[in-house]
């Protein structure tokens, strides 16, 4: 019992009250989160429309969440993270609604463009106040934590949501609409502004820093980092767009692709909480290799699948990849980021996400269409062997940069955010500066 106590308050101790209230905001909206994962099937089996025009609206969304990242996260450092993640969950819930009433597919097709927008306008400036908030010796267990409350939320939503398509579609988009609005009042009522301004700008005045599109256009060591998140998300993404097709073909029901998806919620509830303590200490470039390879062995193995058990064991596979993957992912986003360019980093990296999002299921639709389904999963595991090269060859080079960019430390007990923050200029010249002797967390 004392173990089980120790490790809980080692989990989940000393972290800002902050925090807490962000990780609740996302446990609500994510129990709603029910259109995403059925859409696929929406579009198809109740509206009729054909794999490639369902593939189009799923890009549709994409493309309108590559659009919300990068402006949402020109907003979080110039507006403020409160405000943006307020005006992009109001406006999410909008159009949650109007997409649920849409019914002629030009209408349908914008209410997804727009819907992405807003929806994915809040994720840089979610995971700006993130950082600003926890200290940097925490932030592995943080979003550890928050990624569990991801995805207890997406285990419930999956089975529920599967449930609710029998009853009615529309009901999909109210709940996922109602829920969104109150993540909004949490915000609203418990969260306040983070956004530190720059020390060199007049007190109530914007931090603007000079040169940010530059600084992370020349950034080629975090660019190629997200080039690879890209890769992954091509094939991670899959399991929203080509899964749910590829089993109703199988003749495999609505709630059993709920089920089976809802596996991939409940495994990262069990074992989530203690990933942190399995991959602590050791190479990060290692676990990202790791962790492509098995999410590509198990999208792979995807290619063999019939039953609903088999396709139950895929997601298990690839979900351990994708556990392995997430706070890793997480750290070096945190730590690759120059502390006032916080907000445009995460754009940036949400960017690669909104692309796939955008080029998974056209991509998807036209493999299976032309080449056939096996050839579409045993690329996805093709495309992790890939990746996992790749991180093993780019590590060394993150973790230098990580070094570089790390503020200097003012004490053992300060918090992290009351450190001086790099300029942009010496966040450009760490970019293009000599190679140091690697390091690993």
């Amino acid at each position: 019992m004392r173990t089980v106590r120790g490790w809980f308050r080692e989990t989940t101790g000393g972290l800002p009250a902050t925090f807490w209230y962000l990780w609740a905001g996302t446990l609500i909206n994510r129990l709603g989160s029910f259109v995403l994962i059925f859409l696929a099937i929406y579009l198809t089996r109740e509206r009729g429309f054909s794999e490639l025009q369902a593939g189009l609206v799923l890009g549709l969304w994409g493309v309108g969440g590559a659009v919300g990242t990068t402006v949402g996260g020109t907003l979080a450092d110039r507006w403020g993270r409160k405000p943006t993640l307020l005006t992009a969950h109001v406006g999410a819930a909008s159009m949650m609604l109007a997409l649920g009433f849409a019914r002629p597919l030009w209408a349908v097709a914008a209410g997804a463009l727009l819907l992405g927008l807003f929806a994915e306008a809040s994720r840089p400036a979610f995971g700006a106040m993130m950082i600003d908030v926890v200290p940097e010796r925490d932030r592995l267990r943080a979003f550890s934590l928050n990624y569990w409350a991801v995805n207890l939320g997406f285990a419930s939503a999956a089975v529920l949501a599967g449930l609710a398509a029998e009853v009615d579609y529309l009901l999909l988009f109210v709940v996922d609409a109602a829920t969104t609005l109150v993540t909004a009042v949490v915000i609203l009522v418990k969260v306040r502004e983070t956004r530190q301004p720059s020390v060199s700008v007049p007190a109530g005045g914007a931090a603007v820093p000079r040169g940010a599109l530059r600084t992370i256009l020349t950034d080629r060591i975090y660019l190629g980092f997200v080039a690879l998140n890209l890769l992954s998300a091509l094939v991670f993404l899959q399991h929203i767009s080509m899964l749910p097709i590829a089993m109703g073909e199988d003749g495999l029901s609505t709630s059993t692709y709920g089920s089976v998806i809802a596996l991939n919620g409940v495994l990262i509830v069990v074992g989530q909480l203690f990933v942190p303590r399995l991959i602590r200490g050791r190479s990060r470039s290692h676990v990202l290799a790791l962790a492509s390879v098995v999410m590509g062995v198990g999208f792979g193995l995807t290619a063999f699948a019939g039953a609903a058990w088999f396709y139950g064991l895929t997601v298990l596979i690839w979900t351990l990849g994708e556990m392995l993957n997430s706070p890793s992912n997480s750290t070096l986003i945190a730590e690759l980021s120059p502390a006032e360019l916080r907000g445009r980093y995460q754009g940036v990296f949400s960017l690669s996400w909104q692309i796939a999002g955008a080029a998974a299921p056209i991509l998807g639709g036209l493999v299976r269409q032309e080449a056939g389904n096996a050839a579409l999963w045993l690329g996805c595991a093709a495309i992790g062997g890939v990746t996992a090269a790749a991180h093993l060859l780019s590590g060394p080079a993150r973790e230098r940069r990580a070094v570089a960019l790390r503020p200097p430390a003012v004490g053992p007990a300060a918090p992290a955010t009351l450190l001086v923050p790099p300029a942009p200029q010496a966040a450009e010249a760490a970019a293009t500066a000599p190679a140091e002797p690697a390091t690993t967390r």
